[in-house]
């Protein structure tokens, strides 16, 4: 990885306090047990900062701090379910266009690449992600 995802996601956290408006404290709560703890009680944080991130799907560099702690969790605990998530989370971020910084997608798509061979799928040539952007979704 040419970046720190540990860096990468103290750097968005901060960024992601004028997103989250009343929700920050229980943030900042929730990424300080994550941070100081290991094992259940850091996953337990983990799945309260993603169901944070539910309730602001719009908040891009909170987003992007969800990306980043999913790769440390799977270096915590490197299970299929954690490279999920990550996949669906960089998708999620990546189909969104606006007010996002060029940093946070660039390295979003280098961590979509290694979620992606973490599950042993197959990297796409451009022409099928090409072929993919600009098939329509939804009905005819």
């Amino acid at each position: 990885m040419r970046f720190d995802p540990a860096l990468a996601a103290q750097q968005a956290f901060h960024q992601a306090e004028t997103e989250l408006g009343t929700d920050w404290d229980m943030a900042v709560e929730l990424e300080t047990t994550f941070s100081s703890n290991a094992g259940s009680t850091a996953r337990e944080a983990y799945e309260g900062l993603l169901a944070l991130a539910q309730q602001y799907p719009d908040a891009h560099s909170f987003q992007a701090f969800c990306v980043y702690i999913t790769w440390q969790q799977v270096t915590e605990e490197t299970i299929a379910r954690h490279f999920e998530t990550g996949l669906k989370l960089c998708e999620a971020y990546l189909v969104r266009r606006e007010a996002r910084s060029d940093q946070d997608v660039e390295q979003i798509e280098e961590l979509h690449r290694s979620f992606r061979a973490g599950l042993g799928l197959e990297e796409q040539d451009e022409l099928q992600v090409e072929f993919k952007r600009d098939t329509p979704k939804g009905g005819d």
